[in-house]
Formats: C-alpha cells, structure tokens, sequence
C-alpha cells in the first residue's frame, strides 16, 4: 500500500490517495477539491480510482466528488445516516463557505461492513459526533485509520455544527477508536497523522 495525501479544498482538507502499487488501482478518501496537482499525480502515476470513500457529509471532505466524477465514473460511499448531510446545503455547510452544493448517488454503508477495494479491505466503523454520519475506515492488515474528523492529533472534531454532539463525539472515540491496537497510524482530515497509542496517551480531550 501507498498511501499520498493533498491538502484539498478551500479549508485544506487531507485527502488520501490509497494505491495498490502492483495494479495501480486507487481508493479516493476525502476529496475536499480536485486540485490540478491532484489530476496530473493520478495521471503521471497511471493510477486507476475504483472508488470514493467519505468520513462524511461535510462540504470541505466532498467537494471534488463532481470533478473526479466526470473523468473516473466510480461509486461513492458514506455512512447511512438517518439524515442525509450530503444532500442539504445548509447542514453540510456548503451554504456558508461557498454558493452551497449537493452531492446524490452516493452508496450508503454501515456498522461493521467491510469495502473491498484495490486490493484492500476497509472496515467501517460508525463515530457518530462530529456529524451524524461520521465514520472512520479501518484497512486492519496495515494498521491504518482514516478518521475523518473525529479524532485528531491531540485533539478531537467539532461537535457544535449541525448534527454534532461532543459526548457523543468523546463516547465514539473511547468506545471505538481506543479499543485499536495503539501502533495504528491515525491520518485525520485535517492537521498531522498520529498513532492511537499516543492519543490514548496524550490527547486532552480523552
């Protein structure tokens, strides 16, 4: 597995491109824009996409779906929620940065469901909080976590937009998050990656 992120999007969000180095083909996590430098790596590198994979609903982690869409035609996922972030403006926050967007389509996933992609299995697991259809994937044989914005370096996500809660938050991550085995890698979508042992460690919030 190789793993190159992008500070993607208006708010800098990471976005990781996943690939498996033998059959080029590549998962997508977190497109908060789709930058030229994004378009000429996937294109330099003769990677494949195969899919898209959202932490969740935000407009921030979402907004280089359409673009990638038009040249790679691949399935998205995000977790379902019993509200749909993705598809109002306001709650996914698109409204107050930008002109608002929506995004549909997008393929739902729950509690426990393993993605197979490129080569790799991603576990879902549901850390609601920060929104309420936030959750984290899991690739278990590589010891990798994309935690979306639930858990960060030393610190947590944002639980006072819309749908957020902070015990809900605080309750996901000890709950889920800290039962991982403490050498796996935590690359977040904002800020530097980290390691669940030493946020078990460190982290205030926790």
């Amino acid at each position: 597995m190789k793993i190159e992120s992008f500070a993607a999007g208006i708010l800098g969000t990471n976005c990781y491109f996943i690939q498996n180095e033998k059959t080029k083909e590549t998962v997508i996590v977190d497109p908060g824009g789709y930058s030229k430098r994004m378009r000429n790596y996937l294109v330099s590198e003769q990677l494949k996409p195969v899919a898209i994979l959202l932490t969740h609903g935000h407009f921030d982690h979402m907004m280089g779906v359409p673009e990638i869409l038009k040249e790679y035609p691949v399935p998205v996922y995000v977790y379902d929620a019993e509200y749909n972030i993705l598809e109002d403006p306001e709650v996914n926050l698109s409204s107050t940065y930008t002109k608002g967007m929506t995004l549909s389509g997008a393929n739902p996933v729950r509690e426990g469901e393993k993605l197979s992609f490129a080569g790799f299995t991603f576990q879902v697991i549901y850390t609601p909080g920060h929104t309420a259809d936030s959750c984290c994937y899991y690739v278990e044989e590589e010891g990798i976590l994309f935690s979306g914005d639930t858990l960060f370096h030393a610190s947590v996500g944002r639980s006072d937009l819309p749908t957020g809660s902070q015990s809900t938050l605080i309750r996901s991550i000890k709950e889920k998050l800290l039962l991982l085995p403490d050498e796996v890698k935590v690359l977040p979508g904002h800020m530097s990656a980290t390691t669940i042992g030493d946020e078990r460690r460190l982290n205030p919030f926790l």
